[in-house]
């Protein structure tokens, strides 16, 4: 399941076949310290945008076949040649993490799907060329795995997001709602925000079911894990849908009994349609 601050990568697991776990490994260790490099710390957003633009010219070094200035290019490039990696995934990750720097607030949900494009789905499609699995419609389904598990993020994260000076639900879907920050910002929990929440659970988790049908196409223990993924994140929509909008109290986590059922789930995956343990509205997409 993904881990820690960038939420979307799921570090190479004793499931993963032992010949995929160095490449994951070190595209995961590219991710997240470029992430750290937009997030962490108390640097000035300029030194931040530097920072992230020397990582750009490390690919481009690396791109043109110039020895790399650091263990980590050399590995990812070694990775990238090997795998045949597209480079131009690994710079939309740079592109989102920059947006970060400079953006907090989102007008529309296209603006956030369009960062979702850029933050999450990368990851599934450079995981989908390791396992050599790239033909059409897996990258459409890899893709709404992976934008769903980045929107599930953002409503686990609403408080953790708002100390941070960012707001990644849609302004324009919030003012429908007859909501502003104001409920964000007193961590307020009345009748209208459990609606709002709601129907942002039940979007998302209509989502990674669309996406659920490459959790069965892919053999063997690549596709155990991705079925742990997206059992998982089911899991933490059904603690959603149970904390009926109060993510300010009540953030959803995954304890001892909820990894046995999501490793249960994992093993006897339904042949369509996957359930959380709550009702969620299947086929919706982008």
């Amino acid at each position: 399941m993904p881990v820690d601050h960038y939420e979307n990568f799921p570090v190479a697991s004793w499931v993963m076949p032992a010949r995929l776990r160095r490449p994951v490994e070190v595209i995961y260790a590219f991710a997240r310290s470029a992430d750290d490099l937009a997030d962490e710390g108390d640097a000035a957003p300029s030194e931040r945008l530097r920072a992230l633009d020397a990582y750009r010219a490390a690919l481009d070094r690396m791109e043109s076949g110039l020895a790399p200035e650091s263990a980590l290019f050399r590995d990812l490039g070694q990775v990238v040649v090997e795998h045949q990696l597209p480079v131009e995934l690994l710079r939309d990750l740079l592109d989102a993490f920059a947006q970060d720097v400079v953006k907090t607030r989102y007008a529309d949900f296209a603006e956030v799907l369009d960062y979702a494009r850029r933050s999450a789905n990368p990851v599934g499609r450079l995981l989908l060329h390791l396992f050599g699995r790239t033909r059409p419609p897996m990258p459409a389904w890899s893709d709404s795995i992976c934008t769903a598990l980045q929107l599930i993020n953002f409503l686990q994260d609403v408080a953790i997001d708002w100390g941070k000076g960012r707001v990644y639900l849609a302004q324009d879907e919030l003012a429908a709602a007859g909501l502003d920050e104001t409920w964000i910002a007193g961590a307020r929990v009345d009748d209208r925000w459990r609606a709002f929440m709601a129907a942002q659970v039940a979007r998302a988790g209509a989502m990674l079911e669309s996406g659920a049908p490459l959790a069965r196409a892919l053999p063997g223990r690549v596709g155990i894990e991705l079925r742990l993924i997206v059992s998982g994140g089911l899991r933490i929509v059904h603690r959603l849908q149970r904390a009926r909008g109060d993510v300010f109290n009540r953030r959803p986590v995954l304890g001892p009994i909820d990894w046995l059922a999501v490793a249960s789930r994992a093993l006897w995956f339904p042949a369509a349609g996957v359930h959380a343990g709550a009702a969620v509205t299947p086929g919706a997409t982008r």
